[in-house]
């Protein structure tokens, strides 16, 4: 398919991008303070509707599995993250919930693997990470990992919901993996476990590899492998790839390439074995990871 242009109309810089489980349309992200929701095919395009709610710029959003039905999540440097859902007639959006719990930007959100539930992670300049769930009578429930990174948390991104190596054994039994990676000003990841109700850290110590803020994290899916893998992208221009053998080994951390500019976006294909990368220069790369365990770089996405 070949490239295609989007005009978002948006007045302001874009942050963010995101396209909804069909492929059918995306969702942008401003510093006009917008969302904007345009439906797009091989060969057009069509603003279908713009959401205002923000006080300031929108960093990113996100859409929620279809099984909860057209919902979509923004979050803004207003410390606020708005819950906007579709009605019955099409295009035609309302804030179904907004969140206010943070108390400075709200930098980063990901909706946990469906089968989680209709859950949504934040994480925020105030240090802290909310969670919160729906529940069936259209309320909320919040839980927070407070001072995550104290600093700042700039990324979250949630787990696959099969344990690793699901697929090999008896593991599709188990209970889903409730698990979360975060990024932040310290330089440092960390991972998160769900232990009776409490987020709790599942990495000793933190995961350090990078010399400045981590920008972004991105856990890839496993479809049952045996290891677990996280990219993260910082502004020091790296990107590492986090592996982990198996439940309860330490974390290995590889330079994946120095960019020699600041990163700013991570994200896995579906099937988790090509990464895309975003970088300062304005330049998409993909990378796959060879036999030999050894990352190449597979082509370039042209601006």
């Amino acid at each position: 398919m070949p490239a295609q242009k989007v005009e978002t109309d948006h007045q302001d810089t874009v942050h963010d991008v995101n396209m909804d489980y069909y492929g059918k349309r995306l969702a942008t992200a401003s510093s006009d303070a917008t969302v904007k929701i345009i439906g797009v095919t091989a060969t057009s395009q069509q603003l279908l509707a713009t959401l205002m709610g923000h006080q300031g710029p929108v960093w990113q959003v996100a859409w929620a599995h279809p099984k909860f039905g057209s919902i979509l999540a923004s979050c803004s440097y207003d410390g606020r993250v708005i819950i906007w859902k579709e009605g019955s007639n099409p295009n035609d959006w309302s804030q179904a919930h907004v969140f206010t719990d943070h108390k400075s930007s709200v930098n980063s959100i990901s909706w946990a693997p469906h089968d989680l539930g209709l859950c949504l992670a934040c994480g925020s300049s105030d240090g802290n990470i909310s969670v919160f769930t729906a529940r069936s009578d259209g309320s909320w429930d919040a839980a927070r990992i407070d001072q995550a990174h104290p600093v700042g948390v700039t990324s979250v991104s949630w787990a696959p919901a099969t344990s690793p190596g699901a697929l090999f054994g008896s593991g599709l039994l188990d209970p889903p993996v409730q698990k979360l990676v975060s990024g932040g000003c310290d330089n440092t990841l960390k991972v998160w476990k769900l232990y009776n109700g409490n987020w709790k850290m599942d990495c000793f110590p933190a995961l350090q590899k990078h010399a400045d803020w981590v920008r972004d994290v991105a856990w890839a899916p496993n479809l049952g492998l045996p290891k677990s893998t996280i990219a993260s992208a910082s502004q020091d221009g790296t990107v590492v790839i986090w592996t982990v053998a198996k439940e309860g080994d330490r974390w290995e951390g590889k330079v994946l390439n120095d960019f020699k500019t600041p990163v700013w976006r991570v994200s896995w294909s579906l099937t988790g074995n090509i990464l895309a990368v975003a970088d300062g220069n304005n330049n998409v790369t993909l990378w796959k990871e060879a036999v030999d365990g050894e990352w190449q770089q597979v082509t370039t996405v042209e601006p």
